[in-house]
């Protein structure tokens, strides 16, 4: 026994000796060759930064709605519709509102349901103190469902009365203090009074339904009566939680006609069921089936971090590689002396796994120090907790994995060189070595050129949607709020702002005309199909909106003051007339609650984003707006006076209300946002893919200088000019990025492609794009290889062979 222990203490004091021999070797490498050290530790440094950065968002955006206690047993109804031949045509979360309790009644499986309305924001005040907060409406299970924890109140009261309210802490303490709210008083949009029934905890950030208050769906209903008129009114989505020991497949397939055994002229209506824990990542749906929306992005950078981690590894192992001709001899007297082929390579293993330590070290300060600005362009709260042992564990095995694709090869190549070569001096790369090396620069510079090429067309599609004629002119366009008072006193307050001269049109409209959500199946025509259900957008405008929008008119005229019948009139867009069937719609008459006439049709203009097909839209006469905004065109160049002056005419017509307003354009950009965003953050990730790519690129051009000292020297002393030598350097790398770039051009169009197959309306790939991302690509290179080779090329050759 005492010998084993013995042996054991011999064994592992030889191992620390080892191993600090080891410690010490790769610092003093590190030491004597400083620029490529530097190159290495900073190359991987930005590559772990960025998978970093990566990772933390990807993070964030798998998190959303995981706190739910519930969350496996939470679903969201999808309501589809159903094609004749069985096949789904569209999916969306809009419900009827008879739904929720029906389900709960009727489908033994489902033991809560509830209706949620949409965010919106509304007036809350408190005694003299009021402000426009978050609110939602939502059917009294709602706090049974989802875990939101009240602090004061019960869950499965709180929302039971039509007058009760639930607040959240920051609003508790914003409007009551230290006082407890419950009980008190609290008035809605200046409209009806709410007792405060209990208190919810702020509700997180990685939350699909977001809430400063939550009021139940009674007022809601009796505020828009249509939608539990009937079975064919769709508005906010409806939510269920299953029983324990539900089926989610046998419920699915239970409500799959529910609609339609409810109301027969529904039968182009399907019921699916949604995870609510999946819902915010897939969003969008094909052939009801949810397959895409944020997850793609997710996707996205997920592939992107992972090719700047090895577009990282890749300089590294070039660079190791190409220096061993520097370390032959050391390996072939260690391997003389009777160093073992696992010795040397656990040796160069560890100096990898050295350096990629260093280089986790300035990857973490890099985060922390631009974790604010990434916040900025993402719109997140991201924080990296350095000391949690979660993300610890992370970066721990980001350092070993980096560390082993990062250093194995070069490890295993050089601990493989045989001693007797190396000590004669002639070691010289093996064909396959040559290859294996211009291949990773092929490598890392195909998935360089996939991103930049990726980021020109992405940035050509935003530049496509800016610019495209949308079939109206949103410059100059200023939209408020119709709420409160300024909505019965609209006219007044239309004529007293026209009356300054800084206006040129104000009209109103149900909502923003870019962002129409409202449709109906209602409308009937002569020879139209009764069988037959289409979808018609529709809005209800004022006088002068289509002037005000500079909408063009192809046929008919513009609803007018002096046609008293306009008021049941309608106007309806080319692609509505061709959906009618209609080839002269002037004239004809079209119903839904009541008759009219078509007395205009107007050119298609966007009313969604350029993401979805231009649909038919019937546009009627609203003479006195209840809500919707007010759309004022203003003079150009004037945009403070005018502001100045409608705030004025606001506050002297809605005092209770403060003044809101937003550009058309700031709408208009809200709706390309995650576009946006991922072409901010493809420009960012390209750019730094590219420069460590020519941190590699670099390094090795430095070395092959280097290694070439001679050559250059004496091609100099027989004539050979600067330009000839920087040319003799140049081709070969040249060359790699030329083959990379023809590599990565279908790939990048295959992905580009893909994405753009999410807009109706996209800007052709075209090869422009490729040859200016092909061109920067090369240009890039040359730049970092000249600079090298011209500095080569210009040393006097008496030097350049004195010190060879």
């Amino acid at each position: 026994m005492i010998d084993l222990l013995n042996g054991w203490n011999l064994s592992k004091f030889i191992y620390n000796i080892m191993l600090k021999s080891y410690f010490k070797t790769a610092l003093r490498n590190m030491m004597r060759n400083k620029t490529f050290s530097v190159i290495n530790i900073c190359g991987l440094g930005l590559g772990i930064a960025c998978s970093l950065f990566i990772y933390l968002w990807v993070q964030d955006e798998s998190r959303y709605d995981d706190f739910h206690a519930n969350g496996k047993r939470l679903y969201k109804v999808i309501v589809n519709n159903k094609e004749k031949s069985g096949s789904i045509s569209g999916s969306a979360e809009y419900s009827p509102g008879l739904l929720a309790e029906a389900l709960k009644k009727e489908i033994p499986e489902v033991e809560y349901a509830a209706m949620v309305a949409w965010e919106d924001d509304l007036l809350f005040t408190v005694n003299e103190k009021s402000a426009k907060e978050n609110g939602r409406y939502a059917s009294p299970d709602f706090f049974e469902m989802f875990s939101f924890p009240l602090s004061q109140g019960d869950a499965k009261t709180a929302l039971s009365s039509p007058d009760n309210i639930v607040i959240s802490q920051k609003l508790a303490d914003n409007y009551f203090g230290k006082e407890s709210p419950i009980g008190k008083t609290v008035r809605i949009d200046d409209k009806r009074n709410y007792i405060v029934s209990g208190v919810v905890a702020n509700v997180p950030e990685q939350s699909s339904i977001k809430f400063d208050f939550m009021l139940p769906i009674q007022h809601f209903f009796d505020d828009n009566q249509w939608l539990v008129s009937g079975w064919g009114h769709y508005g906010p989505a409806t939510y269920v939680m299953l029983r324990s020991n539900a089926s989610f497949k046998n419920v699915n397939a239970k409500i799959r006609d529910f609609i339609t055994q409810h109301d027969e002229r529904e039968s182009d209506k399907s019921l699916s069921l949604q995870s609510y824990k999946s819902m915010y990542l897939y969003s969008r749906f094909t052939n009801g089936i949810a397959d895409g929306g944020r997850i793609e992005y997710v996707r996205l950078f997920s592939i992107i971090g992972v090719f700047i981690l090895l577009i990282a590894c890749i300089n590294f192992m070039n660079l190791a590689t190409a220096r061993s001709v520097k370390r032959a001899k050391e390996i072939g007297v260690r391997k003389v002396v009777g160093a073992a082929k696992s010795g040397l390579f656990g040796q160069f293993l560890l100096e990898a796994l050295v350096t990629t330590s260093l280089a986790v070290v300035v990857s973490v300060v890099l985060v922390k120090s631009l974790l604010p600005a990434f916040n900025s362009i993402t719109e997140k709260h991201l924080a990296l907790h350095i000391f949690d042992p979660f993300f610890i564990l992370v970066l721990f095995c980001l350092t070993i994995a980096t560390g082993f694709i990062a250093g194995s090869y070069p490890a295993l190549f050089l601990s493989s060189l045989n001693p007797l070569t190396v000590l004669k001096g002639s070691l010289k790369f093996k064909h396959s070595d040559v290859i294996f090396r211009k291949g990773l620069v092929v490598f890392q510079f195909t998935l360089s050129v996939i991103l930049i090429v990726c980021t020109a067309i992405v940035y050509k599609q935003m530049k496509y949607v800016q610019t495209r004629n949308l079939g109206l002119d949103r410059s100059n366009i200023i939209y408020i709020p119709l709420e409160g008072d300024l909505a019965k006193n609209y006219h007044v307050f239309k004529s007293e702002v026209m009356a300054t001269g800084l206006i040129r049109n104000i009209s109103q409209c149900t909502t923003i005309p870019t962002n129409v959500h409202t449709w109906s199946y209602g409308y009937s025509w002569s020879g139209k199909d009764p069988n037959e259900k289409i979808k018609f957008m529709e809005i209800h405008v004022g006088y002068d909106f289509i002037k005000t929008m500079k909408i063009q008119l192809s046929a008919g005229r513009d609803f007018s003051f002096e046609y008293g019948a306009d008021t049941s009139n309608f106007i309806i867009n080319e692609e509505a007339a061709k959906t009618m069937k209609m080839g002269h719609p002037l004239g004809e008459t079209i119903s839904q609650q009541s008759n009219g006439k078509i007395i205009g049709v107007i050119n298609n203009f966007h009313a969604r984003s350029l993401h979805d097909p231009i649909e038919p839209l019937i546009i009627s006469l609203r003479e006195k707006p209840e809500s919707g905004v007010a759309i004022i065109r203003a003079e150009p160049g004037r945009t403070k006076q005018v502001l100045a002056t409608l705030e004025t005419a606001y506050k002297k017509f809605n005092t209770k209300y403060p003044f809101e307003f937003s550009f058309a354009d700031d709408h208009f950009a809200h709706q390309y946002h995650s576009e946006m965003m991922v072409g901010q953050l493809a420009d960012i990730f390209a750019f730094i893919a590219v420069f460590i790519s020519c941190m590699g690129l670099f390094g090795l051009s430095m070395f092959m200088a280097e290694q070439r000292t001679k050559e250059i020297g004496i091609r100099k002393v027989v004539g050979a000019s600067v330009a000839r030598i920087v040319v003799m350097l140049s081709k070969d790398f040249l060359l790699l990025v030329i083959l990379a770039f023809f590599i990565a051009a279908p790939f990048a169009w295959w992905a580009m492609n893909k994405w753009l197959q999410g807009f109706a309306y996209k800007t052709d790939i075209g090869w422009i794009a490729f040859a200016l991302s092909g061109f920067a690509a090369i240009a890039i290179a040359l730049a970092t290889i000249s600079f090298q080779s011209v500095k080569a090329a210009v040393v006097n050759p008496v030097k350049s062979l004195r010190t060879e």
